[in-house]
């Protein structure tokens, strides 16, 4: 009985190159949070930051800062960007292409409509805002990832495979319908729900809270415990289908779990940050590039890296025309696309035509 491939032989020098970019990232993660929590329209020196996360006795401005505003967003960001990095890995994984961003194959979109929809279909505002509220707009926003990963999958694969083409043209077709039927809330609703559908679609942590970090996490713990449990799975799909099947993985199974962990994560972030786009497609690349496809260490590592790169491109979006705050959405977009579009350029590089 064949067992399911855990990772290629290595060198030494590619576990050197694993050993020093995990060193890196786990003291780049504390740097960019201080970082974050330091810089703004009040700047914060870092050992008053420092001394804020210590202690709590003082009352001063700085200390009110950092916890009722900075911490809470800071983590929100984290946590988001974690949760979007890991899903982009596994999600390239499954697809067994580094271009399967769940913002380029409709799943944000998806997320975002059911959000809308969630929203429109409220109550009230105040039932929205409440921790009831971010619970069932989760729930909305995870059914609206599902239906578009799902439909997405569907249309892309048959008894040959997953056709990248054909995921990237249906990922656009997702993409539309979800957007037409945001836009078609749009046009029903009253200017307050307007507003606030308009905000989730640039992305923002200004609404970061308590409730908000919570859920977060509770969400996070449940992804970055289950999907790593996946590693040896999604590096047997590497391989194609009918071989993982060789190798003892329940392949229907597997993937419909997969599926289902990647519309929850993606899901409780577009309902809880808003869309931001590219931080699944650019962080696992990176590190795909460094260390290799081994799942292993790439869902880690994505997960690390999508805290990071959130909390900066946060940190950015709050100082770089403050006091004006920008969409964090749309920095990540100003980075992501330009990647993006190398990776078209050199696509021959990577994937077959």
């Amino acid at each position: 009985m064949h067992s399911p491939p855990n990772a290629q032989p290595v060198t030494n020098e590619e576990h050197s190159r694993k050993r020093l970019l995990t060193i890196l990232m786990i003291v780049a993660l504390p740097v960019s949070a201080l970082l974050s929590l330091s810089l703004g329209t009040i700047k914060v020196p870092i050992l008053e930051v420092i001394q804020a996360l210590i202690s709590e006795t003082s009352n001063s401005t700085h200390q009110l800062v950092i916890d009722k505003i900075r911490l809470p967003r800071a983590l929100l960001a984290a946590t988001v960007g974690a949760l979007l990095g890991i899903c982009g890995a596994t999600t390239q994984g499954l697809f067994r292409n580094p271009l399967a961003d769940p913002s380029l194959i409709g799943v944000t979109a998806g997320a975002s409509a059911g959000a809308a929809i969630t929203i429109f279909g409220a109550t009230s505002i105040a039932t929205v805002t409440g921790i009831g509220g971010l619970w069932l707009l989760s729930l909305g926003a995870f059914i609206g990832g599902a239906i578009a990963v799902v439909s997405v999958y569907t249309l892309a694969t048959n008894k040959n495979g997953t056709s990248v083409a054909t995921m990237l043209l249906a990922g656009i077709a997702i993409t539309a319908i979800a957007g037409g039927l945001t836009s078609l809330i749009e046009f029903f609703a009253d200017n307050e729900t307007l507003r606030r559908i308009s905000l989730w679609s640039m992305g923002g942590l200004s609404g970061a809270s308590t409730p908000r970090v919570s859920l977060a996490m509770l969400i996070g713990l449940i992804i970055f415990t289950l999907l790593p449990r996946y590693s040896v799975a999604l590096n047997a799909f590497l391989l194609g289908e009918s071989e993982a099947r060789h190798l003892g993985i329940a392949v229907q199974k597997t993937k419909l779990h997969l599926i289902l962990l990647v519309a929850l994560g993606v899901g409780v972030s577009v309902a809880l940050a808003g869309t931001i786009s590219f931080v699944g497609l650019v962080v696992p690349h990176i590190i795909r590039l460094i260390i290799g496809p081994n799942h292993v260490h790439l869902l880690p590592l994505s997960a690390i890296g999508g805290a990071i790169l959130l909390l900066v491109a946060d940190t950015l979006a709050r100082t770089v025309f403050s006091p004006i705050e920008l969409p964090v959405g749309l920095v990540t977009a100003l980075f992501g696309a330009p990647f993006f579009i190398s990776l078209l350029r050199h696509r021959n590089d990577y994937m077959p035509s």
